[in-house]
């Protein structure tokens, strides 16, 4: 496939991707959750932090290995087919599907602000939804990327303005008193567990790598859209979460789902059309996040196949549009599949818990990979190294330990669906080998 994306085109994958849905969601549960804007904004902070240094460690990897398949691609070079295998399985069969049928589910809510759309028509339409981003990446990277660029810099400037306008939000005269767990504190088991939604609110700082094998001159291109795209991404974030305090109490806060509606109610600018002005944002922000979930995630299903990992067919490049096509459509019917059963929505909640061990591997990866190859052309080496990837990896592990802790069912569960991935190995190298045999005798 050719190599025609370049550094604002990466930057935007990462931007776009990542600015989703969950900004308008998630800081409601962090309020309910730690009841005051101090600890609030440090989880802000930190899911930052944490994602930055994911960032620049996993540009290393990129510029040194500037394949399609992402973080499949490292672990199948740093650890072998076995654990790439298990993260491709991982992605096929929960990861994929639940992304682009949660964002897609909610791009057609918000629509229904707009048009007339029933409870059950709001399935089909998400479906439709995905089937249109299948078709518009199926017919080139160039499109989808322009369609990026575009939906990502008026999502962008959109949230900027409203981050902004917030601090001139009128409070109401007085708010309910805080909780009383809040006279507590907040220990860090409970910053742990607020710190598992902000991180989901974070994922997509590692998708650009996915397309790897596309992006020009990847050496300088990759790091910069990697570190260029989080950094921004948390600056977006720190600002709305400073601009949602000033404007509502943290029991407003927590008693709002739709938080952004909320506090644009309070902006004198904005005023009665708050409503209307958020769903056209979250329009525009889940469309371009479904666009690069699509874009991104399909080349993971199509790096599995080019590998020997999946089904060879799965692996062809369309001759006249020169995308991977059959990964595309297998993406796009999943996803499609996954939103009309309904049955996505509580995978989609565990997809941060389900991935993060990956994660890890991935930026442990680094350690393994200057060991493993040290004359390995490296354009770019981890800033930082080897402290900025040990503390990822130790707020990786940190996180998932708590979760095993405080909510050992749901994690247990998240961990099973991926461990299936194990017996899945096994039978697809015995039919491997079966088919050698036969092709042999």
């Amino acid at each position: 496939m050719p190599r025609s994306l370049g550094p604002w085109g990466a930057t935007a994958i990462v931007v776009g991707i990542t600015i989703g849905s969950g900004i308008f969601r998630v800081p409601a549960t962090l309020a309910a959750q730690l009841h005051a804007a101090g600890p609030a904004m440090l989880c802000w902070v930190l899911g930052g932090i944490i994602s930055l240094c994911g960032a620049l460690s996993a540009a290393e990897l990129g510029a040194a290995l500037p394949r399609s398949g992402g973080v499949f691609a490292y672990l199948l070079e740093c650890y072998g087919p076995w654990p790439a295998f298990l993260y491709g399985w991982a992605c096929l069969t929960v990861m994929t599907p639940a992304a682009l049928g949660a964002t897609s589910t909610i791009f057609a809510e918000y629509l229904g602000y707009f048009l007339p759309i029933s409870a059950a028509g709001v399935h089909y339409v998400a479906a439709l939804t995905i089937a249109l981003m299948g078709v518009i990446n199926y017919i080139g990277l160039k499109r989808a990327a322009a369609i990026m660029n575009v939906t990502t810099a008026a999502k962008f400037i959109a949230i900027m303005v409203l981050a902004l306008l917030a601090f001139t939000a009128v409070r109401a005269p007085a708010s309910l008193p805080a909780p009383v767990a809040a006279a507590h504190g907040v220990g860090l088991s409970l910053i742990a567990s607020a710190l598992i939604p902000v991180l989901w609110t974070y994922d997509g700082w590692s998708n650009l790598t996915s397309v790897g094998g596309e992006v020009s001159r990847p050496q300088t291109t990759l790091p910069v859209g990697l570190v260029l795209g989080t950094a921004c991404v948390m600056l977006v974030y720190v600002l709305l979460n400073l601009g949602f305090w000033h404007a509502l109490s943290a029991s407003e806060m927590a008693g709002s789902p739709l938080v952004a509606a909320s506090a644009a109610a309070r902006i004198p600018s904005i005023g009665s059309a708050g409503a209307a002005v958020i769903a056209g944002l979250v329009l525009v922000s889940a469309f371009s996040g479904l666009n690069g979930s699509m874009m991104t995630d399909s080349r993971i299903i199509y790096g599995m196949a080019d590998r020997g990992l999946f089904f060879g067919a799965v692996a062809r490049v369309s001759p006249r549009f020169q995308t991977p096509s059959v990964a595309i459509l297998l993406s796009a019917g999943l996803g499609c599949v996954f939103v009309l059963q309904n049955n996505f929505a509580q995978l989609a909640d565990r997809y941060i818990l389900g991935v993060w061990p990956f994660y890890a591997a991935t930026v442990a990866g680094v350690y393994v990979l200057r060991r493993k190859r040290p004359d390995l052309p490296r354009a770019y080496r981890a800033w930082g190294y080897p402290v900025v990837p040990a503390l990822f990896l130790i707020a990786a592990l940190a996180m998932m330990g708590n979760a095993l802790i405080t909510n050992p069912r749901d994690t247990g569960f998240t961990l099973l669906i991926t461990a299936v991935g194990v017996p899945a190995y096994v039978i697809w190298k015995g039919l491997e080998r079966f088919s050698a045999r036969r092709r042999a005798g």
